[in-house]
């Protein structure tokens, strides 16, 4: 998920456990409880399994900006390796589809370092489903129900956010991204990604000309991202939900090319009250081409942090296993701070990272 402007963590973390704060908070933790207990009876009665996948990994991801938490690990013997909290149960459920379930999801806990703030954590709960041969507009569907269900479980008729509000049960505006730079920056944005391949330069003259903040070494990525988070996030969701969709190829990592424009990606997310809630794809399922996007991402890492983070060989394995499918992560604490109108993640949150 994009990192917002999210203003500092105001809160005393330290203290949550105090009398007087959690029954401040407690009101919203029970509707979280009952959020998720109606999240679940819908999957269930859709022919969903509910799995549990391990939490530490060979590999947390292998996403550019995503920065995992690493963990010693001891054999019996005393040798001592590095393994990783992971970042998202993606990699452990796309082998469980290429084992042979069909419909999975999984309350996950997640664990990303360097985010902190009113919609971010360093641990918090996702959402992740999966659904075999069936396309990713089904996901959509699926967002829009699950949105009417938290609103109708905690008895809100709106979702709220720093002074903004949505309507769950409004059908969501499809918009594309290209669209939606058009709309709100006046960029071309498929200009700048001549056969599917990003033109830093033609990208930063269109950034720069819009009178939007640039730097000499903004990469395509770092000004695509800035141009989302000061332009676009802002004006999503309001009203009724969003469904931006149809990303550039460059920014869909794990989601296979559309068949009907190959420039674009099956990669969705959705937005209310300005908020990214979910981001959805249309699985790649081509090894050696997901192998090449991982070490192109990893070497941008090492480029940029100074870490990379192995390559999961049984995953890419598993791929040639799994039949087409659709994912789906969604943040579920910043769902219900939305049907709960909380200010900040840690107030619907158990036990907050501290």
């Amino acid at each position: 998920m994009r990192k917002q402007k999210d203003g500092a963590n105001t809160d005393q973390n330290m203290d949550w456990w105090r009398p007087d704060r959690h029954a401040d908070r407690r009101p919203l933790l029970l509707a979280r409880n009952r959020i998720k207990a109606t999240f679940r009876s819908f999957f269930e009665d859709n022919g969903f399994t509910e799995v549990e996948c391990g939490q530490v990994q060979l590999s947390p991801g292998n996403e550019t900006h995503l920065h995992a938490m690493a963990v010693r690990q001891q054999s019996p013997e005393g040798d001592i390796s590095t393994r990783y909290l992971h970042t998202s149960p993606e990699f452990a459920m796309k082998k469980l589809i290429a084992g042979g379930e069909k419909r999975i999801f999984d309350f996950a806990r997640v664990f990303r370092a360097r985010e902190r703030g009113a919609l971010h954590a360093p641990e918090f709960t996702m959402l992740e489903w999966y659904r075999t041969d069936e396309p990713y507009e089904t996901l959509m569907r699926d967002c829009e129900r699950l949105l009417a269900l938290a609103a109708e479980t905690v008895g809100t008729k709106r979702f709220e956010f720093r002074g903004v509000f949505c309507d769950p049960h409004e059908k969501a505006e499809r918009l594309t991204v290209a669209e939606a730079f058009d709309r709100y920056a006046g960029i071309n944005l498929l200009a700048t990604t001549p056969g599917g391949v990003p033109d830093r330069d033609r990208l930063f003259n269109a950034v720069s000309k819009a009178n939007i903040r640039t730097a000499d070494d903004d990469t395509w990525a770092d000004l695509f991202s800035r141009v989302m988070v000061e332009k676009i996030d802002p004006h999503l969701g309001i009203v009724r939900p969003t469904i931006l969709c149809e990303y550039p190829i460059a920014e869909a990592a794990l989601a296979r090319p559309k068949p009907s424009d190959p420039l674009v990606a099956e990669r969705f997310e959705l937005f209310v009250c300005g908020v990214e809630l979910a981001n959805a794809f249309c699985e790649l399922t081509d090894a050696r081409e997901q192998r090449r996007r991982f070490e192109s991402d990893m070497a941008l890492k090492e480029k940029l942090y100074g870490e990379r983070y192995p390559i999961d060989e049984t995953l890419l394995e598993a791929l040639t296993f799994m039949p087409p499918t659709s994912g789906i992560a969604l943040g579920f604490d910043r769902l219900v701070m939305l049907a709960t109108h909380a200010p900040h993640i840690d107030h619907v949150m158990w036990t907050p990272f501290i």
